[in-house]
């Protein structure tokens, strides 16, 4: 099980109540020793993503808006006000330790759709091997109830599983799951390790969140469910008092929900379940660069057939016609036509417009 000691890639989720305080605005000191947590992390080497509420609870607090649900209209002018400033918070939290902070904003929409989902997937990658660590929140100012998340424990959960991260964290207003709710039962008993979400662990779960919250305890095994499924272990814990990361890593109570696999092994698996919607056959080179472990390129490619889009599956085939493995491509069919037996500087000429240097990447491959 991956703990904060050794991961290689968190993510964060940061609730609204944690980062906003009702009538006051922003915690500023404690974003300040949040980001101290995570400068240490990333010297140590492990890449931190964070998924934070917080926008339209620090929009409405500048608009004058009341405390309570607010009307679609008035919470998504409240995100839109909120998010320039959430986005200027963490960047200057984060700036003194060096740190380069990006701001991404996603809807359901975006996870659920393959070619969204790949382009997310390639951004958040992207800015992570620059060094660049990602503030991620729901686009609230343009997601409607029937394409929302509702609630950012899933969606840190979702993030989580698109990064191939091995390790997530709810910093909650709870210090984990109990069997009952701790606040009505002084008798609840608390869990330090769930390994395995069980049907009785879920009813146990309580819907009771903050006022400035919209996720409750269901929420959060929903997300561990989804997180430990793609062999990434998940943490709740308090988040309330200063360096709550650090406090987590020196022994603070909180619920582990391990892990069975690895996210490696977990994507593996899913990719090979898929049936492929086309096939491509290598050539001698090609086929042995992929025993190697290597990537595939368009130029080891010598013949396209099917109908598939980018991000499908498709079958890859040696000269023999002997099947290989599966992957998803990175192009779409007529694409593919296009860059075949391409040499990389060639694929731009052959497009008409910049395309991609590898074709199927040896992380989106079994072979």
């Amino acid at each position: 099980m991956a703990t904060l000691t050794d991961a290689k890639r968190l993510v964060v989720k940061i609730g609204s109540a944690l980062l906003v305080e009702a009538g006051v605005g922003l915690r500023s000191a404690w974003l300040t020793s949040l980001a101290a947590d995570v400068a240490a992390l990333r010297a140590r080497g492990t890449d931190v993503i964070l998924v934070s509420s917080g926008s339209i609870a620090l929009g409405r607090g500048v608009l004058g808006l009341p405390d309570g649900e607010l009307p679609l209209e008035q919470a998504q002018a409240s995100a839109a006000v909120g998010q320039i400033r959430l986005a200027r918070a963490y960047e200057e939290a984060l700036a003194p330790h060096g740190i380069t902070t990006a701001q991404v904003l996603v809807t359901l929409e975006d996870s659920e759709d393959r070619r969204r989902y790949l382009n997310s997937r390639a951004t958040m990658e992207t800015l992570v091997s620059l060094g660049v660590t990602p503030i991620v929140n729901e686009n609230d100012t343009v997601a409607t109830d029937e394409i929302r998340y509702g609630d950012n424990d899933r969606l840190a959960a979702q993030v989580a599983v698109t990064v191939g991260a091995d390790c997530l964290v709810l910093l909650s207003d709870v210090d984990g799951l109990y069997t009952d709710n701790p606040q009505v039962n002084p008798a609840a008993q608390h869990y330090d390790i769930v390994r395995e979400i069980t049907p009785e662990i879920e009813a146990q779960a309580g819907d009771a969140g903050s006022g400035l919250s919209k996720g409750g305890m269901k929420t959060k095994i929903m997300a561990a469910k989804l997180a430990t499924d793609a062999g990434c272990s998940m943490a709740i814990t308090l988040g309330t008092h200063l360096n709550p990361l650090k406090t987590l890593e020196d022994g603070g109570r909180c619920t582990w929900f391990t892990a069975q696999t690895n996210p490696q092994a977990a994507r593996k698996r899913w990719i090979a379940a898929m049936k492929p919607h086309g096939r491509v056959t290598v050539d001698a080179g090609a086929q042995s660069a992929l025993g190697l472990g290597k990537s595939l390129l368009p130029i080891g490619i010598t013949a396209v057939s099917g109908d598939f889009g980018r991000g499908d599956a498709v079958a890859i085939v040696g000269a023999d016609g002997a099947q290989l493995g599966v992957g998803l491509t990175r192009y779409d069919a007529g694409e593919a036509q296009a860059v075949k037996g391409k040499r990389s500087q060639d694929i731009a000429q052959a497009l008409g417009y910049e395309g991609r240097n590898v074709f199927i990447h040896r992380d989106d491959m079994v072979i």
